[in-house]
């Protein structure tokens, strides 16, 4: 698809962040949109700014782990725009929890929005999607979708999933001769709102050396590579080109290429600098705490 004029596209997650940034892109491109979040205002603020450009836009809150409300957003985006070209299932969250302290219903919340959401996403607009003659899926990975970190096995398990479902889902269109494609995404760091939104358990401290507090200043930081507008025209022109995988940001570039020279040997790697960064923030003694134990 070389075009966006003129196309309708949905959006999930648009309220912010790379959505919003998509929305915004799209619609300079003279692309019609059918936005949602889970935020009311914040996917109405969205909708107003893209109207500026003369598309056709409507809004509504979104929950894309209710399968039901997924669908039935799907028919009345077909209903209202007379046809559906793009799927972006960009919704997502994040969680920070070691494996043994995780509580279910914290995971189950992530892979609902994170996996689930993609899912029900997928199925709901595919026949609107093949309908239209020309349509596109585009669902929202990870770098972490390519390769995992430690207290991050909620969101990695997600990611990883979305990755092999995006990727199932391409070969099957293609086996079919579809004339509907799919892209999966994979973002670096990419500075949207995730970090600020996420669930993040001070159980991690034992494995990081870091409180919640500080572990959300350093994603900050991290996260903080790729502007959200970026972002949105590099999957653009993935899109575009019909790619099979968009990898967003020199820093996901980077860690692609040493995730596949390594192999499974990167996670020695990771463990080696989460023990060297730990013991460089470990306090120094001090001629004080000596004194306690004379």
């Amino acid at each position: 698809m070389k075009t966006f004029t003129d196309k309708v596209a949905a959006i999930t997650g648009a309220g912010s962040g790379m959505g919003r940034s998509l929305a915004l892109e799209l619609a300079r491109r003279g692309a019609h949109l059918a936005l949602s979040d889970i935020d009311d205002a914040s996917v109405a603020f969205t909708a107003a700014a893209c109207r500026d450009f003369g598309v056709h836009v409507t809004a509504r809150r979104l929950d894309v782990s209710d399968r039901d409300a997924v669908f039935a957003w799907a028919s009345e985006t077909a209903e209202m725009h007379g046809k559906v070209n793009f799927i972006f299932n960009n919704a997502g969250v994040s969680l920070s929890v070691p494996v043994a302290t995780a509580r279910l219903e914290d995971i189950e919340w992530l892979m609902n929005i994170n996996f689930w959401g993609v899912v029900h996403g997928t199925q709901a607009f595919l026949p609107y999607l093949t309908a239209s003659g020309e349509g596109h899926v585009v669902n929202t990975s990870s770098l972490f979708g390519i390769v995992a970190m430690p207290t991050q096995s909620a969101y990695n398990a997600s990611k990883f999933a979305v990755r092999g479902f995006t990727e199932a889902l391409r070969m099957e269109l293609d086996l079919a001769g579809s004339p509907v494609t799919a892209t999966c995404v994979h973002p670096g760091g990419v500075a949207t709102n995730i970090v600020h939104t996420s669930r993040i358990d001070d159980s991690i401290t034992t494995l990081t050396g870091m409180d919640a507090q500080t572990h959300r200043r350093r994603a900050n930081k991290l996260i903080d590579v790729t502007s959200a507008d970026a972002a949105a025209r590099q999957i653009l022109a993935g899109v575009s080109h019909n790619a099979r995988r968009v990898l967003v940001g020199a820093d996901a570039r980077r860690v692609d290429k040493l995730a596949r020279l390594l192999g499974a040997s990167y996670q020695a790697l990771v463990v080696w600098f989460y023990r060297r960064t730990a013991v460089a923030r470990k306090p120094r003694a001090t001629a004080a705490d000596a004194a306690r134990y004379e």
